[in-house]
């Protein structure tokens, strides 16, 4: 039998070059890190007096590709679209625009108006707005100390 004797300590940084190449090339190759991130667009989210605000980053969609459903309290937004056919005439080396589907929902708390939902559509943002309540909306007043 054979032992080997690796060094220990600070002087084993024999293997990690070779080691951290292979692994760095492996996980920023495009095609690998692609699938490894999550498909889904980012969003913001944020609430003024009057509305929530709902701003969804999906750019070179449609408004046709969008379809936004409310289930109970449960807001949600898809979108599909498929990849192009191939065009005669070329063969592609690499081909990396497709857009697939995704679906993200969003739980609208109680103070919600469920009947006064809107969205538009405009330079790659999905904007939706989701009313509050008029019971809920906040009502300011000045209180008079006695």
């Amino acid at each position: 039998m054979t032992l080997v004797k690796f060094a220990n300590g600070n002087n084993s940084n024999t293997l990690k070059p070779w080691f951290n190449d292979v692994f760095d090339s492996f996980f920023n190759d495009s095609f690998v890190s692609d699938r490894l991130t999550s498909r889904v667009p980012a969003v913001n989210i944020a609430e003024t007096e009057g509305e929530f605000h709902i701003e969804l980053a999906a750019p070179g969609l449609k408004k046709e590709d969008f379809k936004i459903s409310l289930d109970k309290n449960v807001l949600s937004i898809s979108a599909e679209k498929k990849a192009e056919a191939n065009v005669e005439g070329r063969k592609y080396n690499r081909r990396e625009y497709s857009y697939n589907s995704f679906v993200r929902s969003f739980t609208l708390p109680e103070t919600a108006d469920y009947s006064r939902i809107e969205a538009e559509y405009t330079d790659g943002v999905l904007k939706v707005g989701v009313a509050k309540r008029e019971e809920a909306k906040l009502q300011s007043r000045e209180i008079a100390v006695k």
